[in-house]
């Protein structure tokens, strides 16, 4: 009896580990492949993996799914709808021309310790000795004046000081506003020419030494314009400086306006004839060539600056041709002022960089330089910092309240 017992219990042992075999073998074989998925045709594309350089989202047609009547009945089929259009960029409104230079004094008067409260601090002196006069004369010059405008200034305060006697600081104030208004002259016409009275568009040519913010100025300049009610076309003659092109475009595309340009290295003259051109076919009111910056000691690419305005001409008269300037450049801005004068013939001037450290007795000396007014001032880095230069706004930010 024991001996069947243990035959059976030995039984059930090799049939459980015969079952135990059997179904590891089971679990061992590979199952088979899923089916393949159908493409979800609205999800978005898979995001790159960490480490690999994304590739520039390029905007796909947008799908949608139709019925269509088939003989078998209807099936779904794919639909193709082009890609939205690209919204243009938003127009800004410059801020209006009138009283700028009004609204900026702030930024110029920073400028009136050098000049202003300087020769203020002198006059209010008890006694005006010779020595005192001398400095009256450090001063101006420092300022940036001029020699001849600063003897002129400085013979005038003389001899009404002497003539008037007695000096309130409300006399000496109003006095020295009065000579400097007189140096800095009252008569000078101070519009920037746009509007000729035979032919459209009028034609403005912007020329300077490289680092000067030409280019900047030039796309300011198109904001100062939209600002009065003018159309503009930009021409991008400034082919040498690879980002000039693009740094104008952006310009007149915040207050839209159109940019001319060509192929990069290419020759400026033939944008600039393109410019005028295209403005005449569109009827614009004024186009702007903005040139390549060049150093004035460079006798080829002034020459080329000559070659631009003869081009330019073929079509009409330049009505305007702007020399912006570094006013802290100081007595070198004069030199280049007479080299530029030289090559083309310079109808106004634009002072960029008056603001902060600028030494506003620069104005007086580059009109007498070149015998032509300052007509625009730039104080500030903002789009709108660009100021038709006023006289008596300047000389008030300069001598302060």
């Amino acid at each position: 009896m024991e001996t069947v017992i243990l035959a059976v219990v030995i039984a059930v042992v090799v049939l459980a580990a015969l079952g135990g075999l059997l179904v590891g073998t089971r679990r061992k074989k590979p199952l088979p492949p899923p089916p393949p998925k159908t493409p979800d045709i609205t999800a978005p594309p898979p995001e790159p993996h960490v480490g690999e350089e994304a590739e520039t989202p390029r905007e796909e047609p947008r799908r949608t799914i139709e019925e269509v009547d088939l003989p078998g009945g209807p099936a779904p089929v794919v639909v193709e709808e082009p890609p939205a259009a690209v919204e243009a960029p938003e127009i800004e409104i410059p801020e209006p021309t009138a009283g700028r230079l009004i609204r900026l004094r702030a930024r110029l008067s920073r400028s009136q310790t050098a000049l202003g409260k300087g020769l203020l601090t002198l006059l209010s002196r008890e006694h005006l000795d010779d020595e005192t006069w001398e400095e009256i004369e450090d001063t101006l010059l420092t300022a940036d004046v001029g020699v001849q405008p600063t003897q002129e200034l400085v013979d005038s305060l003389r001899e009404r000081v002497r003539v008037l006697g007695t000096r309130t600081p409300e006399e000496l104030r109003g006095l020295l506003r009065e000579e400097l208004l007189k140096v800095i002259g009252t008569d000078f016409d101070r519009t920037v020419k746009t509007e000729p009275a035979d032919r459209k568009p009028g034609i403005v040519m912007v020329v300077g030494v490289n680092g000067t913010g030409k280019t900047t100025t030039t796309g300011k300049l198109a904001r100062v314009l939209v600002a009065d009610g003018r159309t503009v076309v930009l021409g991008a003659a400034d082919t040498f400086r690879a980002a000039a092109a693009d740094q104008l475009q952006t310009w007149g595309e915040r207050v839209g306006a159109y940019t001319v340009r060509g192929p990069e290295a290419g020759d400026p003259a033939s944008v600039a004839f393109d410019a005028v051109k295209e403005g005449k076919e569109m009827g614009v009111d004024v186009v702007l060539i903005d040139t390549a910056g060049r150093l004035h000691t460079k006798t080829g690419l002034m020459d080329e600056l000559g070659k631009v305005k003869r081009v330019v001409e073929k079509h009409a008269p330049l009505d305007e041709v702007l020399l912006v300037l570094d006013a802290t450049t100081g007595q070198n801005g004069l030199v280049q002022a007479r080299v530029f004068a030289e090559v083309v013939d310079i109808t106004g001037i634009v002072l960029t960089k008056l603001d902060g450290t600028a030494k506003g007795g620069i104005v007086v000396a580059v009109q007498r330089e070149l015998g032509v007014p300052v007509k625009l001032v730039g104080l500030g880095e903002g789009a709108d910092d660009l100021a038709p230069f006023e006289p008596d706004a300047f000389v008030d930010a300069l001598i302060g309240d």
